[in-house]
């Protein structure tokens, strides 16, 4: 077998040996269990500490039974819909209107926050802890507030709730939200007393039960995400459950980060995320816990203790993100409010300076065109465009050692014996003639890092989630859809489900047209003599075609667009070193060397 041949057998080895490795590391997901509801306790902060309050589980009820328990102000902008309680001021009921559970429209939008008291509760509140020597009673979680002004939450219209502690303090809070995802949270205290106070103002994330909906990938984080003057600092749910338990703060298990300027912290999902992010500047103390007792993850933001004169007032503001993890919202957050690095939300994964930039060039080739798809293929181009140069060379040396064939089988003739020898005068060949023989596997095995950045941005980044291409592909971060066994749609009955033992052969038309890509491809140069070699060749595509059968449909698509333009740059750089490949001898040849050895 000429050397050309290896080159290519090796290089396809080596991509299907890291797919391979890719299926083993990253299995699929693991499916989560059931957890109780929560809601809060009627305990308020110990004086003297400023530990956030404790929260307890009580029985699951259904989410409108929950949500009717308590009064409510309606939450209503052009991306969020839902309300905010008056008991402890929680904002706990967000829906996001821009997106639904499935690509169907009439499908339900995706809920957020979940009430105290509904199973999966998750929601956000602020609140107030009383300083050493302080002793007045502090809003906390149950808080009875009253509203003040404002009957609705609106970009345009603020909420200001109050609560008067009976004991000389007038505590507010005052809400606004954005037509994204951002609130504001102002706090303030007014001391009517003819004594100095301490208190010190916090807020709360809290997330009772492990997450319904856990992809458990290795690729993808999900947990506590913070961002600590700089440095990004991320912790899974699981790993918050090995934390060292805390006396301070009740026993959960805690982790303290200390912030001097600039910092955030919350929870981020695959493709959601809730954050509380104190006003840029501002030094404070962010923390990360989980209380095994009511198997509660919560983050703090907790600021520093403020003095409060007599007849004073004091306030202090912290934005809270809840909704999507759009790259250009999460981009104008960050430099317009001055949040640092608050793109990095989203999960950029170890290839960040790959993956960064193939994320910006889609979505201005979106922008462009339209057509998440189409950007796909714009992108795919523009990658065979900078590596050209490589495959130019790269092909140009295989086809002279396709024309030096002749006379390196005389050199093997002359040394059939000496094998030492032989290599040498092979060697010395490829040096005379300036031929490189690993340049063929160099512009594949340079495509494994870029597939890897590629998929990654599939997969974490929402701009993908439902993006439509044409016909039956409805959703490329999704796999093909159809399949053959249903003949495609035609046949009445359906595809095997995803976890089908037989859905990695349920492959659809994306993935039968990567295989045939691929093929046609190969049959540029001749199938090697050794039969070994020979059957590794020709089964190559088809393994590859079943492997990345449940890939994400932009990712194969970005595969078949990568191996007709690599298909198209060989063929015309073959015929300008005038070689003729014959494409159509080349794929009979199998056929034609079985009969005659039948």
């Amino acid at each position: 077998m000429d050397d050309q041949s290896k080159n290519l057998i090796l290089a396809t080895a080596l991509s299907f040996a890291v797919i391979l490795v890719w299926f083993l590391l990253f299995p699929p997901k693991e499916q989560p269990q059931p957890v109780p509801a929560a809601t809060e306790t009627s305990q308020t902060v110990a004086p003297g500490s400023t530990a956030s309050p404790t929260l307890a589980v009580p029985d699951a009820k259904p989410r409108a039974d929950a949500l009717a328990q308590t009064q409510r102000v309606a939450i209503d902008t052009p991306s969020l819909g839902g309300s905010f309680s008056l008991t402890g001021g929680r904002i706990d009921d967000i829906r996001l209107l821009n997106y639904h559970e499935t690509i169907d429209d009439d499908s339900p939008t995706v809920t957020l926050f979940n009430p105290a008291g509904a199973a999966q509760s998750y929601y956000a509140l602020y609140g107030w802890s009383a300083a050493a020597g302080t002793t007045a009673p502090v809003p906390g979680p149950s808080t009875p507030w009253t509203v003040e002004s404002g009957d609705k939450l609106t970009p345009a219209t603020p909420v200001t709730l109050r609560w008067d502690n009976g004991a000389g303090l007038i505590f507010r809070q005052t809400l606004s939200v954005d037509e994204n995802y951002m609130f504001t949270v102002t706090q303030s205290v007014e001391n009517t007393t003819g004594a100095e106070v301490r208190l010190a103002p916090y807020g709360i994330i809290a997330r009772h039960g492990m997450p319904p909906d856990l992809k458990n990938f290795y690729i993808l984080h999900e947990g506590v995400i913070a961002m600590t003057d700089g440095t990004l600092e991320e912790l899974k749910y699981k790993a918050l459950k090995d934390l060292a338990p805390d006396p301070n703060e009740g026993g959960a298990l805690t982790q303290h980060l200390s912030v001097a300027k600039d910092g955030w912290i919350g929870f981020t999902d695959h493709y959601w995320m809730s954050t509380l992010v104190p006003t840029p500047g501002t030094a404070f103390n962010a923390v990360a816990k989980y209380t095994p007792a009511t198997d509660t993850f919560q983050t703090d933001v907790r600021l520093p203790v403020m003095a409060v004169a007599p007849g004073a007032k004091v306030e202090a503001s912290t934005m809270l993100f809840a909704g999507a993890k759009v790259w250009s919202v999460l981009r104008d957050y960050q430099d317009n409010k001055g949040i640092d690095r608050f793109v990095d939300a989203i999960d950029w994964g170890w290839f960040f300076f790959l993956t960064k930039p193939i994320f910006r060039v889609l979505h201005a080739m979106h922008h462009v065109l339209g057509n998440m798809g189409l950007a796909i293929i714009g992108l795919t181009f523009l990658i065979k465009l900078i590596l050209f140069p490589l495959a130019y060379k790269s092909f140009v040396s295989m086809s002279k050692m396709k024309a030096l064939q002749p006379e390196m089988e005389k050199i093997k003739e002359r040394n059939a014996d000496d094998s030492v020898k032989m290599q040498q005068e092979v060697m010395a060949l490829y040096k005379r003639e300036k031929v490189n023989p690993a340049a063929g596997c160099l512009p594949i095995v340079l495509q494994i890092p870029i597939f890897f950045s590629l998929y990654k941005v599939i997969f974490v980044t929402i701009e993908l989630r439902h993006a439509p291409f044409f016909g039956w592909i409805r959703d490329l971060s999704a796999p093909d859809p159809t399949s053959w066994i249903n003949g495609f749609g035609l046949l009445p009955w359906a595809a095997p489900a995803h976890t089908s033992p037989i859905a990695i052969i349920s492959i659809g038309v994306l993935p039968i047209l990567l295989g045939i890509s691929m093929w046609l491809q190969q049959r540029l140069n001749p199938t090697p003599a050794d039969k070994t070699q020979a059957m590794l060749f020709n089964w190559m595509p088809w393994i590859f075609m079943f492997m990345l059968g449940r890939f994400a449909s932009g990712l194969v698509l970005y595969w078949v667009a990568n191996n007709t333009i690599t298909f198209s740059q060989q063929y015309l750089i073959m015929r300008s070193q005038g070689i003729r490949p014959n494409v159509l001898a080349n794929a009979l040849a199998p056929f034609r060397r079985s009969k005659k050895s039948g």
